[in-house]
This record gives structure tokens, C-alpha cells and sequence, in this order.
């Protein structure tokens, strides 16, 4: 369990509660970015320490299937592959609590994300009934979606379910139920008239997202909230 020292929390042998984001989003302040950034801030308000990472400023692939954090013999957990996400990876395995934010992009999480997800999860499980994770520890998670879609076009694509998978994967390698907050019908542009958008209305947009974002943001912040202080609590 968690100590309150000061500003933040530390456990018992004086490390403190680390807490990272990490943006699917080519965007660095549009609306990922945003939501991310005030989960962080719920998170901090804990006494956790933060850091959000930006994975469309790195240079880095999807898994290659070298199966090498499979092999035997060797230590499994970790991906293989040396580039820019390696550090990022690294320190996401030490992590107390780690929140993913994504747009989606053709009713899916960004390439970026989904890349990311990949190196993450997969060398977590090894091909044994008897040992499901081989991931040294428990990690707290939120999944936070953007999308231009509306609720109802999510549900009646059924899209919510497509998304699950990726919440069974971390709740199977990390061991927690993810924490999930949707984000519908975003504003895309500053400025419809420069762009080709003819089936959206700009005024309903600006409009959903002066009455809707805000709770949003809110409700992100409670999730950063309450994932530090689970994570404190384990």
C-alpha cells in the first residue's frame, strides 16, 4: 500500500506513485491530447507523478513477429525490437497506472496506438494455459476514445465490442479490469469553412462541444482521480 509523503504518494521503500498517458493521436492539443492531460491532472491531484508521451513524435513499428519474447530460455515480457518506443515501453513496465487515449480513425484505435498496443501486450503472454502473463506486475488502466461519431452510430455499429478485445488483452497481461471513457461526436476542425464537411453541421458542432467537452474533460480528471488512488490502494 501507498504512504502520503508530502505532494505525493510513496509506498514503502520511498518510490512514488508514477502515472503515464500515452497519446494515440497525431495531434498534441486537440481533443486525445486534451482528455489525457486531465486525467493526468486528476492523477497528480493524488500525489501522483505524470507523464504524457506523444507517439506520433517517435519513430517506431507495430510487432514483426520474431516471436523472439517467446523463445525459451530467455526472459519474456519484453519486446525485442530496438527503436524509439523502446524506452517508452520500458518505463510503461513500471508503471503504477497507465491511461491510453486514441482517436478513432475507419472505427478503430489510431495505427499508432494499436502499434504501441502490440509491442506492449504480446510479449506479456507466453502460449501456456498453465501461466496466462508473464508481466512482473499489476497495472491500472484507462482507455480514453475520441471520435467523431455520435453514441447511437457507435452502437449501432456495435463498435463498442470491436474495442473490447484490446480491453481483454490488458486486463489479461496487466491483471485489472481497464477503465473505459468514450468521448462521442468531437469537434475535427477550429474552422469548418475550410474544410470539405458539408454533412456536419459547424454551429451543432461548435455547440456539442461548448456544452458536451467540458463534462468530458470532467469526467476524465474523476478517472484519473480514481485510478491513483485504486493504485494506491493495491
Amino acid at each position: 500500500m501507498y504512504m502520503r509523503r508530502g505532494n505525493f504518494i510513496a509506498i514503502g521503500r520511498g518510490d512514488i506513485l508514477h502515472v503515464m498517458a500515452i497519446n494515440g493521436s497525431p495531434r498534441r492539443e486537440w481533443n486525445t491530447a486534451t482528455l489525457l492531460k486531465q486525467a493526468l491532472a486528476g492523477a497528480a491531484a493524488e500525489g501522483a507523478r505524470t507523464k504524457l508521451v506523444h507517439l506520433y513524435d517517435l519513430r517506431y513499428r507495430g510487432c514483426v513477429s520474431c516471436f523472439s519474447c517467446k523463445k525459451k530460455g530467455i526472459p519474456h515480457g519484453v519486446c525485442a525490437m530496438r527503436d524509439e518506443l523502446s524506452p517508452v515501453l520500458e518505463r510503461m513496465q513500471t508503471a503504477d497506472v497507465i491511461l491510453f487515449g486514441s482517436p478513432i480513425y475507419l472505427m478503430n484505435l489510431s495505427s499508432g496506438m494499436s502499434a504501441c498496443m502490440e509491442r506492449f501486450l504480446y510479449p506479456g503472454t507466453i502460449y501456456s494455459d498453465a501461466v496466462p502473463s508473464v508481466f512482473p506486475k499489476k497495472i491500472g488502466t484507462g482507455f480514453i476514445y475520441t471520435m467523431n461519431m455520435t453514441e447511437e452510430q457507435v452502437r449501432s455499429y456495435e463498435l463498442e465490442q470491436k474495442w473490447e478485445i484490446y480491453h481483454f488483452f490488458t486486463k489479461a497481461v496487466l491483471g485489472i479490469e481497464p477503465k473505459v471513457l468514450y468521448s462521442y461526436d468531437t469537434r475535427q476542425f477550429s474552422d469548418y469553412t475550410q474544410y470539405e464537411s458539408s454533412r456536419f453541421s459547424a454551429a451543432d458542432k461548435q455547440h456539442r462541444y461548448e456544452e458536451q467537452f467540458p463534462k468530458d474533460c470532467q469526467a476524465a480528471r474523476k478517472l484519473g482521480e480514481k485510478l491513483a488512488q485504486e493504485a494506491a490502494d493495491r
